[in-house]
């Protein structure tokens, strides 16, 4: 096999398709998506931090088991049991953790409102992970093209999506816990984790062995149903909320037009043109008015000594609706 044809198929075929689904997933967040240099930043540590610190951790807890399996299995079994504890203890433990931590530090952000937002980011990270050890995979394959591609078409429908799936479950249980209280926290996050570890040791023990390999195969295809279910669920809800705070806002405050709420909630229908007074930017009224919702709807959820910030930030986005949409219009007139 040429290097240079091998590197080019190996770099293209890691990237090009992470890079798809990422877009995908940021796409189908279609009611309040997240900012892309916020999804890719998630990416990117998937990519690289994750990828260093999985590494190091692999390596420390590996020791570990190896010495434990040593010590009690038969030299002709040792090999064969460390080599499968790798797969199916040690990577599933390090590395959703590894991939999971930068997700807890992206709880503390503003931009991180809730579990379809906390899917897209862990889908994202999880697939820069995808694309840095597919890469790896790729470039450590120099047998064949027949062998490479068998090997690009495994690990890019199936490998690197689990990955994907297993932080989005992880991110949406830290979306969830996010706005519950303390004892919500320390029961759902861990849960959610544990989730991901299950998910990813039951596929890499299924493929370690041929005769249940088709196991794991359909057990992939059902996790990717049911986590694109419930994400499209929790997508439909936000949209249920938007339209519910809004129509509050227009009932308490009038700041919001009746007959916009004929357009906002939808995302069939609030970009279209016509439905607001010319001159008025109608990309940052959305975006503002559907940010007021979502910020109205979390106050609900939280102590009374946590509203304070979102409570000040409901004044501010009403008043940005009111400049963009009544003080505009007025200058104008």
């Amino acid at each position: 096999m040429n290097p240079l044809i091998h590197l080019f198929l190996a770099g293209f075929f890691s990237i090009v398709p992470m890079i798809m689904y990422l877009v995908i997933i940021w796409w189908m967040d279609r009611y309040e998506r997240e900012p892309f240099w916020l999804v890719s930043l998630n990416f990117f540590w998937g990519a690289t931090g994750a990828i260093v610190f999985g590494i190091i951790g692999s390596i420390i807890m590996g020791l570990g088991v190896s010495e434990f399996i040593f010590q009690f299995a038969n030299d002709s079994d040792s090999g064969t049991l460390n080599n499968l504890a790798g797969a199916v203890i040690v990577a599933p433990l390090v590395e959703e953790s590894t991939k999971g931590m930068f997700l807890l530090m992206m709880a503390f952000s503003r931009h991180f409102d809730g579990p379809v937002d906390g899917a897209v980011y862990g889908g994202a990270v999880g697939l820069g992970f995808g694309m840095t050890e597919n890469f790896l995979y790729f470039m450590s394959f120099p047998q064949d093209y027949v062998g490479l591609f068998m090997l690009i078409i495994i690990r890019t429908l199936f490998s690197a999506v689990l990955h994907c799936c297993t932080q989005a479950v992880f991110g949406a249980a830290i979306g969830y816990a996010k706005f519950k209280g303390l004892w919500a926290k320390l029961t759902i996050i861990p849960l959610g984790l544990g989730i991901a570890i299950f998910m990813h040791f039951m596929w890499n023990l299924t493929v370690s062995f041929n005769s249940t390999a088709l196991i794991g195969f359909v057990f992939m295809i059902l996790s990717v149903i049911v986590i694109f279910t419930v994400f499209q669920f929790g997508v439909h809800q936000e949209g249920k909320i938007i339209l519910r705070e809004l129509t509050d806002e227009s009932s308490t405050t009038g700041y919001i037009p009746r007959d916009h709420l004929m357009h906002l909630p939808y995302t069939s229908k609030r970009h279209k043109k016509g439905w607001l007074p010319a001159g008025i930017n109608q990309k940052e009224y959305v975006k503002t008015a559907v940010k007021l919702a979502i910020r109205k709807n979390q106050i609900k959820h939280l102590k009374a000594g946590s509203q304070s910030v979102y409570i000040k930030e409901v004044d501010t986005l009403r008043n940005k609706v009111y400049t963009i949409l009544f003080y505009n219009q007025q200058r104008q007139q």
